[in-house]
């Protein structure tokens, strides 16, 4: 492991908006009073990166909690000390396995969920690794409220086939559809935020796929 990891490693062990693996545990049903020390609505991204998503949706929405969840350390780290630096006080971040997300959550405590540009995992035998695969829809579903909004936000044209092809199937309520979001009636604030790779993406002439759903 590189210097520069193993010393953001240690300096996310001192961050108090980043909780890691057990200590992640007491939180659970009571995110919003215990860590955010309010009532407001809890707002997961998963599979954060760099957390830019997370942070800048906490910039938008200062009346909701928003939480990053990757289970990388060394990413975490960026947006968690952007946060820090400066004094966002409603975003932070929790570095766990994602499929591990009902140890962390309570029932129904999730208001809305976001899933930016995560990785497509292609193969066949890597299905069960999607993060819109029915193995992880059935963990949302556990710590979504009813009529809870689930964003993709991808790159990958074959996840976001996928994806609409499963909330086809499991009769699922879809929102919004759209494989080209910039050329679309659906942009807004929240959608035009940018990461670092989505910029990269669009200098490429990528299109950028968006599906907006719920579990019931």
């Amino acid at each position: 492991m590189g210097k520069d990891k193993l010393k953001r490693f240690a300096e996310i062990a001192t961050f108090d908006n980043v909780k890691q693996l057990e200590d992640g545990l007491p939180y659970q049903g009571k995110w919003a009073a215990d860590f955010f020390k309010n009532d407001n609505p809890v707002v997961l991204e998963l599979a954060c990166g760099k957390g830019e998503y997370t942070v800048n949706l906490a910039r938008l929405f200062p009346e909701k909690n928003f939480i990053g969840i990757d289970y990388k350390g060394n990413r975490i780290w960026r947006g968690a000390k952007t946060a820090i630096e400066e004094n966002i006080p409603n975003v932070g971040f929790l570095r766990i396995q994602i499929e591990n997300l009902t140890d962390y959550f309570g029932r129904h405590e999730v208001d809305e969920i976001w899933i930016t540009f995560p990785d497509p995992q292609p193969q066949i035998s890597r299905e069960k690794k999607r993060l819109t695969s029915p193995r992880f829809l059935e963990k949302y579903k556990q710590v979504l409220k009813p009529g809870g909004l689930i964003n993709l936000k991808t790159d990958n044209d074959d996840l976001h086939a996928y994806t609409a092809e499963k909330v086809e199937e499991l009769g699922l309520k879809l929102y919004v559809k759209t494989e080209d979001l910039y050329h679309s009636p659906f942009t807004t604030e929240v959608l035009n935020i940018k990461t670092y790779y989505e910029k990269k993406y669009l200098q490429d002439n990528k299109n950028i796929n968006y599906l907006q759903f719920s579990l019931e």
